[in-house]
């Protein structure tokens, strides 16, 4: 019977683990709307504004990185979709034994569809839902479309 990924406590090899602080962690941040919607996102942490992006449908916005030695590392993004009305607000990247196992413990891929946020699941091999999207594009009203 397999398990629920959603509820499971992967554990890391210890060797992935012990070396995490040396490895270069990559988030995605993919369109995966439909219909040449635009995707608005603007990703920061406490140290790091990754400034304002425009993704067109297919394309992504990546970034690489390596965690502090405190575990604290913490990347976050707002998107939406003008065109649909919705936004979002969440966490790409935090110190979690299950997000390190759903991206592999390299490769944080989100991806924004027309239903909500997903986070790819690559080990298992499927996106998973993670957020809805809320009506009201929020704090990202201000971009400019290029």
């Amino acid at each position: 019977m397999a398990e629920n990924p959603s509820t499971s406590t992967t554990s890391a090899p210890t060797e992935d683990r012990q070396n995490m602080l040396y490895q270069t962690w990559h988030v995605h941040a993919v369109n995966g709307l439909s219909s040449n919607k635009i995707l608005l996102i603007h990703c920061k942490s406490r140290d790091d504004d990754l400034g304002e992006r425009n993704l067109t449908v297919g394309n992504e916005f990546e970034w690489k990185f390596k965690t502090n030695a405190f575990g604290t590392t913490l990347f976050w993004c707002f998107m939406a979709s003008r065109s649909d009305h919705v936004h979002a607000k969440f966490n790409v990247f935090w110190d979690n034994e299950d997000l390190f196992y759903r991206c592999n413990w390299k490769n944080c891929i989100w991806i924004a569809k027309d239903d909500g946020i997903y986070l790819k699941n690559i080990p298992e091999g499927y996106d998973e839902f993670r957020f809805a999207w809320e009506r009201g594009i929020g704090p990202l009203a201000n971009f400019t479309i290029v």
